[in-house]
């Protein structure tokens, strides 16, 4: 198991390999769909450089972090590059993975996609030790900013990192497998 700590840095990310199993320590965020437009357009309220992006939408009771399982990260293809490259991030945490563009760009910007386990959402709070700040309460819970201090967080599986993608890659596998077996092409959703 890797232990990543916050801030990462390039060097971090150059040395996972695919299907790593890592957990993560130090400052991590959440951020859903109205949160990475409106960090594309305005910045966000703090400096994210080198820290890493949790696509979930957290239950918060009072200062707690009850619930915080992943949310679908395709639903942020279409943003997450830009918001990669203006937030400076090194990470990105959630389930089912991200399209080719996404990982062209995450290898561009030194940017990883961490795998966590969809169903976890009392596990992934386990890893949260307190809530540094919240920001743009006005979206709502679920699509608010909260800082958070992670210890441990995971574990997750090195998913797209250095320009490869294990939902790609096991995409590949699935259709020649079954091309093979039925003799008839098979397709699935680009990831």
């Amino acid at each position: 198991m890797i232990e990543l700590k916050t801030p990462l840095k390039k060097e971090d990310i150059k040395k996972l390999k695919l299907g790593d199993e890592v957990v993560l320590t130090g400052s991590i965020f959440t951020a859903r769909d109205k949160a990475h437009i409106k960090a594309i357009k305005d910045g966000l309220p703090f400096n994210a450089e080198g820290l890493a992006v949790y696509h979930c939408g957290p239950i918060i009771k009072g200062k707690e972090v009850i619930a915080a399982g992943p949310t679908t990260s395709s639903r942020m293809n279409s943003l997450e590059a830009d918001f990669i490259k203006k937030t400076k991030i090194k990470a990105v945490i959630g389930k089912a993975g991200m399209d080719e563009n996404v990982t062209r760009a995450m290898k561009k910007l030194d940017c990883v996609y961490l795998a966590f386990t969809g169903g976890a959402a009392q596990l992934a709070a386990k890893g949260i030790k307190n809530i540094e700040g919240v920001y743009w309460k006005e979206l709502g819970m679920a699509e608010a900013i909260w800082l958070l201090k992670a210890e441990k967080f995971g574990p997750m599986i090195v998913a797209i990192t250095n320009g490869k993608s294990l939902f790609i890659e096991n995409n590949k596998k699935v259709l020649r497998n079954f091309k093979e077996i039925s003799g008839t092409s098979l397709k699935f959703r680009k990831f």
